[in-house]
């Protein structure tokens, strides 16, 4: 008797699947760290069997890659940059503000790559490549793309902007500094739109 050939899962079901994984993978990682989790744990928490984890990825590492990937993929501020700059620039520093508040799973991911970042670099290295790197040179283009703004190294003016909002988040909800170096967010903003939009400051 003829073997039949086997048949291809359906994409919506693939997709699915690796849905409920990632979300099992996350949920775990933040609950008992990169050390403490085991595709075990994430099968069960996915409600999956651990074949089919290992059917969808090679490995926890795999796993956490994947993760990074979807994060970033999630991040559309940087879709507004076709813009004016005053508009674009706004927006995109609001979002990534708005992740402290309105995105505290988010937040908590970042708290776990920092943590985990002395035993295992490879997981910080892959969030930098794929959530920061990406932003950096996106804005970086946009920048470079608007000669009227006078910047003498748009990469750099790109790696401050968003360093300074990032440093923001980090002072005022990761270390939890808000009460000992207070600042509204919006001054923040203004001030970076300043050093930026301003012709003073690039001349």
């Amino acid at each position: 008797m003829a073997r039949t050939k086997p048949i291809e899962p359906d994409s919506a079901a693939a997709s699915d699947k690796t849905e409920q994984i990632l979300q099992g993978a996350m949920q775990e990682f933040l609950t008992h760290g990169y050390a403490g989790t085991s595709m075990d744990k994430v099968a069960k928490t996915g409600g999956v069997s651990k074949a089919t984890v290992y059917s969808y990825f090679q490995d926890k590492e795999g796993l956490f890659a994947a993760l990074v990937q979807r994060l970033a993929r999630e991040k559309v501020y940087f879709t507004v940059l076709d813009e004016e700059p005053a508009v674009a620039l706004r927006f995109v520093a609001t979002n990534i503000l708005d992740q402290a508040t309105h995105e505290p799973e988010f937040l908590n991911f970042v708290r776990l790559v920092i943590a985990e970042s002395g035993r295992f670099p490879r997981l910080a290295q892959t969030f930098v490549k794929n959530l920061a790197k990406p932003g950096i040179d996106r804005l970086a283009e946009y920048l470079a793309s608007h000669p009227e703004l006078n910047l003498p190294d748009p990469e750099a003016t790109a790696r401050i902007f968003i360093g300074s909002l990032v440093y923001f988040q980090l002072m005022q909800e990761m270390m939890h500094g808000k009460e000992i170096v207070p600042m509204e967010r919006d001054r923040l903003i203004e001030g970076l739109l300043h050093l930026i939009l301003s012709p003073q400051s690039n001349s």
